[in-house]
């Protein structure tokens, strides 16, 4: 039976979701809590594979399992065994051919920033804290400026595995939410870092951002935004 299970997580004590050799990451500690509840797990397949520090609202894993708990009962299953940082909201049996990954149409982030004049203990590792005076109208301008479909490989690490740095953006924008203010992207898939990358570039230069969608080295392009204001909000199917 493969399940589909939607979890929620702070990715702060976590290596990011890929398992590695002695860290802790979020893949790992999952897949100890299915082993744990189920007796055979295999192909665990996951949504978006979220860096250190990247916190999680809506992801989405898919896996094959036997001999444990029936579908709808796999969630608390599951929370009874995880560290406090993670939780399964739901869990359910998946459509035939159903996998997190391949069979997702998009996905959806959010970045927050903090932009109160003191720091906040509750905005510790959950958003980038920036009280200087930003230029929302110029930011406003470099979000409309991403929908479509793009070469972002000004916004991934130089040095990288991706062959194909063009994709396809469904919806950017920045949306003030009293303290805070988010920047929200909805896109077929991401290259590397691309979210921070956009977000640092930005913060720096927003002007830039049309000329650097036409294909622009990351030499070209502005800083990368800390892991900790990003999320993995929603993925769609």
């Amino acid at each position: 039976m493969r399940l589909i299970l939607t979890l929620e997580y702070d990715g702060t004590p976590f290596r990011g979701w890929a398992a590695q050799p002695g860290l802790p990451t979020v893949e790992a500690a999952l897949r100890q809590a299915l082993v744990e509840a189920f007796a055979s797990v295999e192909n665990l397949a996951v949504a978006g594979r979220t860096d250190t520090g990247v916190h999680a609202l809506g992801q989405v894993a898919s896996v094959d399992v036997q001999g444990g708990p029936p579908p709808e009962r796999a969630a608390a299953a599951l929370n009874s065994r995880l560290p406090d940082e993670i939780i399964v909201l739901s869990s359910a049996e998946a459509p035939a051919g159903f996998h997190a990954r391949h069979s997702a149409r998009s996905r959806s982030y959010r970045y927050r920033l903090f932009t109160r004049s003191t720091a906040s203990p509750f905005e510790l590792r959950r958003s980038w804290w920036l009280p200087r005076p930003l230029d929302e109208d110029a930011l406003a301008a470099a979000a409309a400026a991403l929908p479509g479909e793009h070469d972002f490989r000004a916004f991934t690490p130089a040095q990288t595995q991706h062959e194909v740095f063009v994709r396809v953006v469904e919806r950017a924008e920045w949306i003030r939410r009293g303290d805070h203010l988010d920047f929200e992207i909805r896109a077929d898939s991401y290259l590397r870092h691309m979210v921070r990358s956009l977000v640092g570039t930005m913060i720096e230069a927003p002007g830039a951002i049309p000329e650097l969608l036409e294909g622009r080295t990351r030499a070209e392009a502005g800083g990368t935004a800390p892991p900790w204001g990003l999320y993995l909000v929603a993925v769609s199917y």
